[in-house]
């Protein structure tokens, strides 16, 4: 963050830096020998010729559209006048790091539109000052680390009035005279940059006075002439500057002279002042800091320095004698010993800045002093150091009132590992609100208990940290913005997030987690990253708890691709409360393996596979449909009353193996007893006894008509037939239970059932009968229909075979049975001296019958009723 900042006020800075920085074999391209022609693009506008060990500019490649060439790292030796002649829309060109010692004075005399020229680092021993005449329009020179002996500008530059970036000099300039820069006397430029010999041999007072500039760059050792940094300073005086650099300005030894050489920064007034590499001791830092109390400079950066204690120093005790420094900011980087941080061995340096970064420095102890020193500190940034928990907490140490005007600390990418360490130390910094642990080992559950925070900490980052789960509840639990990113977790915490009920802003991309909790209630949460992870699984319920919820990042995790997936994306679009910040690229299929690497975007799932309602209503309507087609096909063919005739034949057989089983079958001499209403003597005599008696196998049946015995009671026949008989058959009918003998019948049936099942009586219902409506009488009729299972006559001819089949089921397999010891004469029987002529064959009873034979009288011996038989 805050190099951010800092770049942002000095951009032309690092490009100035890198002009005067030289080059190293590391530093270069990697050469691709077979491609050596340039690259084209950007509608012909640009051509990117770098590192193609080019010798010669290829011109015969150039379309005359170009605007932008970029040559740099090639071999090319010089600048021809045809070079760039075909190129009049030309702008930017750039030809550093080349091995140019030559250029033409006509080499650019057909590009006056060029604004940015950059020959720097080549093996030009004199400026072209010639070729550079016509171009008018120049912003930005870079023309340093040449071969030029001296840094004399010819008169042709007064003309640059549009310039704002010059960059001049080399190793061999041995010096500067005060007319060298007479020619920019008139000329306001952003950044000037001045390269001289490592072995100055001369400064002309004077010389860089004519120089106006924001930016000022010095590459310049003044090993053999220190004096040159008054007269230096002096030529900057009452001018105001955003950044001064000085690079390398003790590049062989240590100043170990008296005279103060800094004595010139009190009268520069300058944002920033740069020291970057070069040797320094105590007694020079000194010096430099002295002065910077004083002066109205508000940055000092020390990077990549080379410091050394002072043989000469002698501490008296008496007190620091630098005690005044206010900065803005004071940087710390890469200083070779760690000894600086308290080079005359006390912290009050540090008292009056308010930005303090100490970077690359690997200090590994904070002494109980420095942080009493620090009271005027904001900001401390100890990043990439070598700190570990007892290093920067001591328990020895009193830290109470210590850093009252802390807002942000930075202790990242060091060795620290407890947490609650880091709670002890910061507990009593009355005014931190940002804390930034990232890249430590933070975040084991042992070092993490008993974390008591400042409740007034409102930003924590602590991304690639190794965290558990339980350590979650040792964070502080007052954040608004939590980075937890690339740290390790495989679940969350809701405990702690139940506690964070400020939390804004969560991080928690590249990490393992598994699954989304489903109750996960956060009301103030507004940004959510959670890209990276390891759930598959993603719904509109997910999130349901954050109302304040406006951005989410959850790409880059491997979901299986579902309706519930797709319901939650398309929600999430349509309704736009949520921003999907990394929608579509980065969320794709994982599963089904089918769908592997499918952008979620393009997954489009059934409707019908996705809505349950749907998905319920077609069961529904084909469920009754198929009903409603099954009842149908039932109503038209009858198949509820073969279902129930085909139950009544299986129990049937199975009833009759039981009696096999049981060995109850006795020896009878009929297969079956039918009793009947006379009325329905027609269809028995039509119906019945055809199709039962007329078989290969056929039944042995017993009917009063025909198998009486003449002269015998009635009663006794009944009696003495239905005990010789197998079975007996009721067909039951309206007439049936009119008939008194019928009722005698069913009642001698039943006698003989006693003690037995009634699997021997068989009801055949010849039309429809109505239980309820049977006289009280007939109680065990009643109750034979309503328990046991009967056979009913269809009126379907079409039914009838399956009828006839069921009777045959019931009745069982016909078997030889007893034959009668008495015989039958013909059709004629003789009963008490009353004979019956039974009519013949086929013709009906009816038509021989007295008027008064369906009258019931009173059975005695002399008189036997018709309807009887």
């Amino acid at each position: 963050e805050f190099d951010t900042m800092l770049w942002k006020l000095i951009p032309l800075y690092a490009l100035l830096l890198g002009v005067l920085t030289s080059p190293t074999p590391s530093s270069l391209p990697t050469v691709n020998t077979e491609q050596r022609l340039c690259h084209i693009y950007n509608s012909g506008r640009t051509a990117d010729c770098l590192g193609r060990q080019l010798e010669n500019v290829p011109w015969r490649q150039f379309p005359s559209t170009l605007e932008e060439i970029d040559l740099s790292y090639n071999k090319l030796q010089a600048v021809s006048a045809d070079d760039f002649l075909r190129l009049p829309q030309l702008r930017i060109l750039q030809l550093r790091y080349n091995n140019i010692s030559h250029i033409d004075d006509n080499a650019f005399k057909n590009n006056a539109l060029l604004e940015h020229l950059d020959i720097f680092n080549n093996s030009l021993q004199e400026i072209p000052a010639t070729a550079l005449t016509r171009l008018l329009n120049l912003k930005i020179l870079y023309m340093s680390n040449n071969l030029y002996k001296r840094a004399a500008l010819a008169d042709s530059f007064s003309k640059f009035v549009k310039l704002q970036e010059l960059s001049m000099g080399g190793p061999l300039v041995m010096g500067l005279k005060k007319g060298d820069f007479q020619p920019l006397m008139n000329i306001s430029l952003q950044g000037f940059a001045i390269k001289c010999s490592s072995n100055l041999s001369y400064y002309e007072p004077g010389s860089l006075e004519v120089i106006q500039t924001k930016r000022m760059g010095f590459d310049m050792a003044i090993d053999q002439q220190p004096s040159a940094l008054l007269h230096m300073l002096h030529d900057l005086a009452n001018k105001t500057f955003i950044v001064i650099q000085f690079r390398n300005l003790f590049e062989f030894m240590y100043y170990m002279g008296q005279e103060d050489i800094f004595l010139g920064l009190k009268d520069i007034t300058a944002h920033q002042l740069i020291f970057h590499r070069g040797k320094f001791n105590e007694n020079l830092l000194r010096m430099a800091l002295m002065n910077l109390q004083v002066a109205p400079i508000q940055r000092l950066r020390l990077q990549y320095i080379d410091f050394a204690r002072s043989p000469t120093f002698v501490d008296s005790g008496a007190g620091s004698s630098i005690t005044d420094l206010t900065l803005d900011n004071l940087d710390l980087w890469y200083i070779s010993n760690p000894d600086v941080l308290r080079f005359d061995w006390r912290f009050t340096w540090f008292n009056k800045i308010k930005r303090l970064s100490i970077r690359y420095v690997y200090f590994n102890t904070v002494p109980c002093d420095a942080w009493v020193e620090m009271e005027g500190v904001q900001f401390l940034d100890v990043s990439n150091n070598r700190l570990k928990n007892e290093f920067i907490f001591n328990q020895r140490c009193d830290y109470k009132g210590t850093m009252p005007n802390l807002h942000t600390f930075n202790m990242s990418t060091n060795d620290l590992t407890s947490l609650k360490d880091m709670s002890s130390l910061t507990r009593e910094f009355q005014q931190l609100q940002v804390l930034d642990f990232s890249n430590n080992k933070l975040g084991s559950a042992e070092e993490s208990r008993d974390c008591v925070w400042k409740q007034n900490i409102t930003r924590l980052i602590a991304h690639h940290n190794q965290f558990v789960s339980e350590a979650l509840s040792c964070l502080p639990t007052t954040v608004q913005y939590l980075d937890l990113s690339y740290c390790n977790l495989d679940q969350l915490g809701m405990t702690y997030f139940d506690k964070a009920t400020n939390l804004r802003t969560l991080l928690l991309s590249g990490n393992k987690i598994k699954f989304i909790p489903p109750k996960w209630e956060s009301p103030s949460l507004q940004s959510l990253a959670l890209d990276g992870n390891s759930f598959g699984l993603i719904s509109k319920e997910s999130f349901q708890d954050m109302p304040q919820l406006s951005c989410l990042m959850a790409g880059n995790n491997p979901y299986h691709c579902t309706c519930e997936l797709r319901a939650f994306i398309e929600d999430t679009l349509s309704k736009g409360k949520v921003n999907l910040t990394d929608w579509p690229w980065n969320y794709k299929c994982y599963h089904p393996e089918a769908l592997l690497n499918t952008v979620i975007a393009k997954y489009f799932p059934g409707k019908v596979a996705c809505d349950i309602r749907l998905v319920i209503i077609i069961c529904v309507a084909t469920t009754s449909a198929v009903i409603l087609i099954l009842m149908l096909i039932c109503y038209i063919f009858d198949l509820a009353w073969y279902t129930k005739a085909t139950y009544q034949i299986i129990r049937a057989k199975y009833r009759v193996h039981k009696e096999k089983a049981a060995g109850d079958l006795e020896t009878f001499t009929y297969h079956a007893f039918i009793s009947y209403s006379h009325s329905d003597a027609d269809w028995v005599r039509d119906e019945l006894l055809p199709c039962l008696e007329k078989n290969r196998n056929p039944y042995r049946l017993c009917i009063h008509e025909r198998d009486f015995m003449p002269g015998k009671w009635i009663i006794d026949n009944i009696i003495d037939n239905i005990e010789s008989s197998r079975k007996v058959i009721f067909v039951l009918s309206r007439h049936f239970v009119d008939s008194e003998w019928c009722n005698y019948e069913l009642y001698f049936a039943q006698q003989r059932a006693m003690g037995k099942s009634f699997s021997d009586v068989i009801l055949v219902v010849k039309e429809p009968i109505d239980p309820s409506s049977l006289p009280s009488k007939y109680c065990k009729l009643k109750k034979m229909l309503s328990t046991k299972t009967y056979l009913e006559w269809p009126q379907q001819v079409n039914q009838q075979p399956f009828f006839w089949a069921q009777l045959k089921s019931v009745l069982g397999k016909p078997k030889m049975t007893q034959n009668r010891t008495y015989s039958v004469k013909s059709r004629t029987s003789s009963v008490g001296g009353i004979s019956v002529i039974r009519p013949p064959t086929g013709q009906r009873a009816s038509e021989v019958a007295k008027p008064n034979e369906d009258k019931e009288v009173e059975p005695n011996q002399n008189q036997i009723p018709v309807e009887a038989f």
